[in-house]
């Protein structure tokens, strides 16, 4: 047996962003590290985040750096990771890779506390770059040119100090001198030799400026200052010419400007006037923005609240600090601010977002706090306010992300093809439930019912210039309608198009003239309303059609190929004939390659299962060039050609190719190369897409053309990123397909499917799956499913926040004793009706702004029974006294009285700080009622820990408490305890059940790492 680890979907979760011009000019790009992905992303014209290149790397990418040389025109790319070397990429945009321009080993692979590659700092003239760890280890490594203007790198300059824990380092502006890096350090060495704890209560943060001299080659301890032990991140001021130097020390609850020679200048941060006094405000990501005359920084907390920090500064130095409410968003990783006016918001938890500026918050009347602001005895005098909906910033692209996920199942639920992934994602105002199915997500754009059961649509153009579609035409069983694209989409009756008989093909012929082929001929309609018929012989009819624009072939019943041209003139003209040795299945016509007159190649496909590729150059018309065998009669034919591109957002790697697509009547997609000189068919492929024999037809996406595919479900194949991709939609069943483009709706697609017309676009081109989030009002922990009634089950619970109830009467309140001034007008009224569609961005929504807090000590946690056929709450049950649940399963005991039961653990009063303690652990009993829709308590039974596993073993109920591991069976009051393991040194957090055999996983509960392991324990006798 061979086991294989197979990655459905690249990770989705951001651990670190940075932006600059990568692949050179004025453009702006951001460079996105997912776990082990580096993707490179780029706003489009319409703001839209577009994946230029994404490659896996092996290992972990920890940190993330950019610089540029000194007169260079692009950036390069630093990575830390757990590789145990420093690598620095360059992006090329002719081949769209990165390439890597060094990569230096300096240590142990791992992600390891000593191991360099956790922190990373530039200096700002890009000379120099230190890689960090988190304790101990720092390097300087000098960053120079040769004499052919190529990147070179020095031998790693150490800056180790021993005992010593890095909480971040920065690179210091300080124009053309030596480089200088600053680090927040803590040296423990005292510590570590006192039992008593008091050294370790005494330690002392500092500040810590390490200067690199380029003359001498050696890296110094420059200056180093105490900082207030609240410090927890470095942002570089700009200096030289630009500012007055120094770093921003962002520390809890105040922002502190620091240089070597220049007093203090220390200003609060501002912060929610609902916070409870126990919390402090942390700054937890930075952006700076730098043009030649102004800077300023985007400093944001970890409750989401944006502040814009501005230096005033003259000769003297830094006079004043201010601090300013900028707007809220979602908690981030990384902000990158750029040039071209967008904000990238890599989220903590939950999707990344791009939003644009509206203002750079200078209103006079926001909430700030100034450095100048009196100090009072016991401090600085706080600075409150009101967050409010965005004001400097309005959102205008996301991009999806499960992180984190908490739960996750997989089941058949909706009984569709494939079956569905159930995950639990999230935190707190950010959690969901996500749906994902495998496919393309689809935007449905219009739904129109017809007169009708449609056979086959098409849309055209009236001149080849044109941007838009002007006619979408229908064809039924005995006739055709002719449909017009404008504002509206309307009948007409003088399109010129015979609206009597059923319709094989129509498109665009020559530059100005539409061709209709119907089963009795072909009507050639010219621009100025002429018509020009052309009768089929006899009795014979015309069965299938191929056309490019310029050529036309039609089969007649009985074999007959005739090949049209258009002349010069825009006739279409008869140019040869050809016997084939049967009825003709499909064909198709490659398209006409750039500067030629025409295309060479004419496939056909016949039911004695081969495909043909005939030639129609007029030197061996209709010449038989290769000939196929396939598995079944095909069904449908398509020319492809991928096109190379240079430095494009999906820039190839390949030349230009011509692929012939065949539908096979058994449900396989066949698919082979042609030769664009001779014409032979070489490496085939196939893949098998459902049970009725795809029909092929030609689309654009992104401006290129691709191929949707419908069997028994659609398909659609697309270029992404060099590569060829055939990914299913998550749609209906369709029957016949065309592009459509529009005023409205540039790239998009028109279907029929039973006797509706189908307007949609495909989104998010490049993804495995289509998700459908269903919102969730705590953090998710777990949930279980009930196959026979296909509902779900889902405990959530929050540490510090209010119950929903409370939380609106909260906000209320503060918002009455705020005046209803700017931060509320007309707010209120929304909030108690439930808010309003259109104002998804009001003060009062929590995905925006997060909930208020309380303190540590409070939770709140609810269960409930979630329909997601429906995406409806069935029943939701809130735990009241400071309960929270933490596992949940269904049990069905031997006592069959009340069948399958819910069995729910809880903890109440969980405090994790100063020490982990509670007041007790339950095990709740629930039974399900209105057909499983409901919850009823039979019992709960007091527990002496933490019931943090819970699962079905053989009639009973098997709960992992703490280090025990305990049997339970049903008793009319309470649970009864039947036997127990107490050989477990770890707390248990999974148990599983195979047979006669348990599984448990615990976790060592160490200070300085966690340690998993796996135990196996026989049967348990009762």
């Amino acid at each position: 047996m061979y086991l294989y680890h197979l990655t459905l979907q690249q990770a989705t979760g951001i651990v670190s962003a940075i932006n600059g011009n990568f692949s050179g000019g004025k453009i702006q790009e951001i460079v996105v590290a997912r776990g082990k992905i580096l993707s490179l992303l780029r706003p489009d014209d319409l703001g839209k985040l577009q994946t230029l290149h994404s490659v896996e790397i092996f290992g972990c990418i920890r940190s993330l750096a950019q610089f540029r040389l000194t007169g260079a025109q692009k950036d390069y790319i630093v990575v830390g990771s757990d590789s145990g070397r420093i690598v620095i990429l360059e992006y090329n945009k002719e081949k769209n890779i990165f390439d890597k321009v060094h990569q230096e080993t300096f240590g142990k692979s791992g992600c390891r506390r000593i191991v360099p590659g956790q922190y990373l700092a530039i200096d700002p003239k890009g000379r120099a770059v230190m890689i960090g760890a988190c304790e101990k280890q720092k390097l300087v490594y000098v960053l120079n040119r040769d004499t052919a203007a190529r990147l070179t790198i020095s031998s790693p300059l150490e800056a180790h100090k021993s005992h010593t824990i890095v909480y971040s380092i920065c690179g210091v502006d300080c124009g053309f001198d030596n480089p200088i890096f600053a680090a927040i350090e803590l040296d423990y060495s005292e510590a570590d030799q006192d039992s008593t704890g008091q050294a370790a209560g005494e330690a002392q943060k500092h500040l810590t400026f390490y200067e690199l001299d380029l003359g001498l080659n050696h890296v110094s301890r420059k200056w180093s200052e105490q900082v207030d032990n609240g410090a927890n991140m470095l942002v570089t001021v700009p200096g030289g010419g630009d500012g007055p130097s120094g770093v921003l020390v962002c520390a809890e609850n105040f922002v502190i400007y620091k240089n070597q020679g220049h007093p203090d200048v220390r200003a609060v941060i501002p912060r929610r006037a609902d916070l409870p006094e126990e919390r402090g405000v942390l700054i937890v990501s930075a952006a700076t923005h730098k043009q030649k005359s102004m800077f300023f920084f985007l400093l944001q907390t970890e409750y989401g609240d944006i502040f814009k920090v501005t230096l005033e500064h003259g000769n003297d130095g830094v006079t004043e600090l201010k601090i300013k409410y900028f707007d809220t968003i979602p908690v981030t990783a990384s902000m990158c601010v750029l040039k071209t006016g967008f904000l990238f918001a890599a989220s903590e938890f939950g999707n990344h977002a791009l939003y644009q500026f509206q203002a750079i918050g200078d209103e006079p009347d926001v909430e700030s706090s100034s450095s100048t602001l009196m100090e009072t005895e016991e401090g600085f005098q706080p600075v409150f306010f009101q967050p409010r909906g965005l004001k400097n910033l309005v959102r205008i692209d996301q991009a999806e992300s499960l992180m984190p996920i908490m739960d996750m199942k997989i089941a058949n639920l909706f009984e569709e093809e494939t079956p569905q992934i159930f995950t639990l994602c999230g935190r707190g105002p950010r959690s969901s439930l996500r749906i994902l199915r495998p496919g393309l997500a689809i935007s449905e754009m219009a739904v129109s019912q017809l007169p009708g059961v449609p056979s086959a649509v098409w849309t055209v153009k009236k001149n080849v210039n044109d941007a838009f579609d002007a006619y979408i035409v229908v064809s039924f069983a005995n006739a055709t309608l002719v449909l017009s694209i404008g504002e509206t989409v309307e009948e007409v009756s003088d399109s010129g198009f015979l609206d009597t008989t059923p319709s094989l093909a129509v498109s665009l012929i020559g530059d100005d003239s539409l061709m209709q082929v119907h089963p009795n001929g072909i009507r050639h309609i010219r621009e100025d309303g002429r018509i020009n018929e052309w009768r089929t012989p006899g009795k014979r009819t015309i069965v299938k059609v191929g056309s490019n624009g310029l050529q036309v072939v039609i089969a007649l019943s009985g074999g007959e190929l005739i090949y049209f041209e258009v002349d010069m003139t825009g006739q279409l003209m008869e140019v040869e004939k050809h016997e084939m040795s049967g009825d003709v299945a499909c064909l198709d016509i490659a398209p006409v390659p750039e500067g030629r007159q025409r295309s060479r190649f004419l496939a056909v496909g016949s039911y004695d299962n081969t495909i043909r590729i005939l030639s129609l150059d007029p030197d061996d018309c209709m010449q038989i060039l290769s000939v196929q065998s396939v598995s079944s009669p095909p069904e449908s034919l398509l020319f492809l050609e991928v096109k190379a591109s240079v430095g494009g957002e999906d820039g190839a790697d390949h030349p230009a190719s011509l692929f012939l697509n065949t539908g096979l009547q058994n449900g396989v997609l066949f698919r082979t190369v042609v030769d664009m000189v001779t014409g032979q068919l070489s490496d085939s492929r196939s893949r098998f897409l459902g049970l009725r024999a795809p029909k092929l037809f030609s689309v654009k996406v992104r401006g290129r053309p691709a191929m949707l595919c419908l069997s028994s479900r659609p398909w659609l194949g697309y270029i992404h990123q060099g590569h060829f991709l055939l990914t299913p939609l998550s749609y209906e069943t369709l029957e016949f397909a065309a592009s459509f483009s529009s005023d409205q709706c540039a790239e998009g697609v028109v279907a029929v499917a039973g006797d509706a017309l189908r307007v949609f676009t495909i989104e998010r081109l490049g993804e495995t799956f289509n998700e459908t989030a269903i919102p969730l009002r705590y953090t998710p922990r777990k949930f279980v499913l009930q196959p026979k009634r296909k509902l779900l089950v889902i405990i959530e619970s929050d540490q510090g926040s209010f119950m929903a109830e409370e939380r609106e009467a909260v906000r209320k309140e503060f918002f009455e004793a705020a005046g209803m001034g700017e931060n509320g007008n007309g707010n209120v009224d929304q909030m108690e009706n439930g808010g309003d569609d259109e104002d998804k961005e009001d003060p009062l929504c929590d995905e925006q702004y997060g909930y208020p807090k309380a303190e540590s000590s409070k939770w709140v946690s609810c269960i409930r029974v979630l329909d997601p056929r429906t995406a409806t709450t069935t029943c939701l049950l809130e735990l009241q006294d400071n309960e929270a649940a933490f596992s949940v399963c269904t049990v069905n005991f031997h006592d069959k009285e009340y069948g399958t039961l819910l069995a729910v653990g809880t903890a109440k009063g969980l405090q994790f700080w100063p020490k982990r303690s509670l007041v007790s652990g339950f095990i709740h009993i629930y039974r399900f009622l209105e057909d499983g829709r409901s919850l009823e308590l039979l019992h709960k039974t007091q527990v002496e820990g933490v019931p943090l596993a819970l699962s079905q073993f053989q009639g009973r109920l098997l709960a992992g408490i703490g280090p025990v591991l305990r049997l339970y069976d049903l008793g009319k009051k309470r649970l009864l305890r039947k036997c127990e393991n107490k050989l477990f040194p770890n707390t248990i957090v999974s148990i599983q059940t195979y047979r006669d055999r348990i599984y448990v996983g615990d976790i060592q509960e160490a200070m300085a790492e966690s340690k998993k392991s796996l135990q196996v324990i026989p049967f348990l006798q009762v």
